[in-house]
């Protein structure tokens, strides 16, 4: 039986208050325009940044570099956050993860290998 660890989120929100870019794809956009009752084209102007490769979009931080959506220890958007958000620590985390997430690592079985069909 293969094995993985696979990270519970404690909703610490440590990873809402680190720096950076939370990308945001054209869905994303539009879920978390309508979860707070905006216009798209307002959610954009109001909420977003363009990343510094210009191949997208970012969320707003707080000045303080925190997401602009993060309230004390609650996301606003946590029925619609983006997927990066909702990854986070499993498909990609930040050096130095480990020291401020709170993340519960478990035993997980692992997916078998598919099998290409040359056999």
């Amino acid at each position: 039986m293969n094995e993985e660890i696979h990270y519970e989120c404690q909703r610490c929100t440590n990873c809402c208050r680190w720096p950076g870019f939370v990308k945001v794809t054209g869905a994303e956009i539009g879920a978390i325009a309508r979860h707070l009752g905006l216009e798209e084209h307002a959610f954009i102007q109001h909420y977003t940044r363009l990343r510094p490769n210009r191949d997208g979009l970012a969320l707003i931080d707080k000045p303080n570099g925190e997401c602009h959506f993060l309230e004390g220890r609650d996301c606003i958007l946590q029925a619609v956050k983006p997927a990066q958000c909702r990854a986070f620590p499993n498909a990609w985390n930040f050096p130095g993860w480990r020291e401020k997430c709170e993340a519960v690592p478990q035993l997980r079985r692992a997916a078998p290998p598919e099998k290409n069909g040359a056999d």
